[in-house]
């Protein structure tokens, strides 16, 4: 039989050091008017049993939860919210694994909730995934007076916030883009997820500029933020007189459907059609071929995001309060590379 644990309680010092709770309280929290000696008394017996103030009671004495949120506007559109994509879902593993190191508990916020009830959430401060220009959830939340750290900029005209985690959007378009036409594509298609976030418009912008610098054809094609929207543009695409012979995906999930989409058509991946992905994720290593994605380090992402947040909380905010994560181009077989 387990014989149980016993928790060590402020009685339990007090006792042994022959004062009050209330000398313990103070002892471990810095406050009142003690002597040097009763103090080092009552920390080293402390010690000796044992003892850690809860967490909790010291943040309700400060005012805070000691709770973060986590939240993401446009997760709505998606039939099956942030479990739909793997990114969102590494990302808040990280940031969860973080939290529970810095002794904070972590939220899901969902979404598409009124202004009443968004107020009423109890959270020291917010992880905010991509958000989305002019967004009313996040800007009632900021009205709350939270801190707010977000995954890639905010692209609302005048939003400030507390600090930002970010990847180059713009660079990894152009990695993919240089990858595809050096496996010899002239016609790149790129299909996007229509919502004003940092990371379609980056990526976006880098499409363009690629383009332009050696007068290739736009081919942009706005999609539903859902991975099976894409394979519906595919066809679409496949079905032009002139059709692409590369087709980028900037969707997390969505290469995956436009290469199933393509073989049901009778078409070969990589033979006929190169296909790629902005977001690697379990379903890009399932699909068959496997297919070349840029690895975003989501769960790091959510790491750093978290820590970031959870030092403005504690008044240690690192200097630099914007951080740009390196990413990674994966080839596979989707490309021609191998599996």
């Amino acid at each position: 039989m387990t014989t149980p644990v016993r928790r060590i309680t402020a009685r339990h010092v007090a006792r042994e050091a022959g004062v009050s709770v209330t000398t313990v309280s103070d002892t471990m929290n810095g406050t009142g008017r003690l002597s040097a000696k009763t103090r080092e008394r009552v920390l080293a017996v402390a010690a000796e049993l044992g003892y850690r103030p809860r967490a909790s009671a010291r943040r309700l004495r400060e005012g805070r939860s000691g709770q973060i949120g986590l939240y993401c506007s446009f997760l709505t559109e998606i039939p099956a919210g942030m479990a739909g994509m793997g990114y969102y879902m590494a990302l808040a593993m990280g940031a969860a694994e973080v939290a529970l190191e810095r002794g904070l508990g972590m939220v899901l916020l969902p979404t598409g909730l009124t202004p009443d009830a968004l107020g009423a959430i109890d959270v020291d401060g917010l992880v905010v995934a991509d958000p989305v220009r002019d967004d009313e959830g996040l800007r009632v939340l900021s009205e709350l007076g939270l801190t707010v750290v977000t995954v890639g900029r905010d692209p609302t005209p005048g939003a400030h916030h507390a600090g930002c985690v970010r990847t180059d959007d713009r660079r990894d378009m152009q990695m993919l883009l240089d990858h595809v036409a050096a496996r010899g594509a002239r016609r790149i298609a790129f299909v996007r997820a229509d919502i004003e976030a940092e990371w379609t418009e980056q990526l976006t912008v880098g499409y363009r500029e690629w383009c332009s610098a050696r007068g290739a054809a736009e081919r942009i094609e706005r999609i539903p933020v859902n991975p099976e929207a894409a394979a519906e543009t595919a066809i679409q695409l496949l079905d032009q007189l002139d059709p692409p012979d590369a087709i980028i995906c900037g969707l997390d999930g969505g290469a995956a459907p436009v290469v199933r989409a393509v073989q049901e058509r009778g078409l070969r991946v990589p033979e006929d059609l190169l296909v790629s992905s902005c977001v690697d994720g379990p379903l890009m290593t399932a699909s068959a071929p496997a297919i070349t994605s840029i690895d975003l380090q989501p769960a790091e992402v959510g790491r750093r995001s978290a820590a970031l947040l959870a030092s403005i909380l504690e008044g240690a905010a690192p200097r630099d309060r914007e951080q740009v994560l390196e990413t990674r181009l994966i080839v596979r077989a989707s490309t021609g590379g191998l599996d």
